[in-house]
């Protein structure tokens, strides 16, 4: 499996995997570890009692695969529920504020991206 990492990504705590690039079908990793901080997988990608969780996406068209994983959408919707509830305590913050604004966004995008695939009737399928 192979480390997520990036500027904005912190490694303080935990630490996100998806599988190696030659195991990747449909053009994006589809399966998700995330680790304690400073913990490593072994050679045959078993956890080594470091798991937090594992998030599987959704591999391949639903009309073609069928439904067996979540979807972009599915976090997103969390994180946003999660944000909301902290904008109802005593943590609420405009930080908190924007993120929900632009995770909307981005439902949003996704949103016109699906609709523009139903309109074309390849929306579920492999087809471009």
């Amino acid at each position: 499996m192979e480390r997520i990492k990036g500027d904005l990504f912190t490694t303080k705590y935990t630490e996100v995997f998806h599988e190696d690039e030659s195991q990747i079908k449909y053009n994006a990793p589809h399966h998700f570890k995330v680790l304690k901080s400073g913990k490593e997988l072994n050679d045959r990608y078993q956890v080594m009692e470091n798991l937090i969780t594992e998030i599987d996406f959704q591999e391949g068209p639903i009309k073609e695969c069928g439904v067996n994983g979540v979807a972009n959408e599915d976090l997103i919707a969390m994180v946003i529920t999660r944000l909301e509830h902290y904008q109802k305590s005593e943590f609420a913050c405009r930080e908190n504020a924007l993120a929900i604004t632009k995770l909307e966004e981005a439902m949003l995008w996704l949103k016109k991206r699906t609709m523009g695939r139903e309109q074309r009737g390849v929306e579920g399928t492999h087809i471009k």
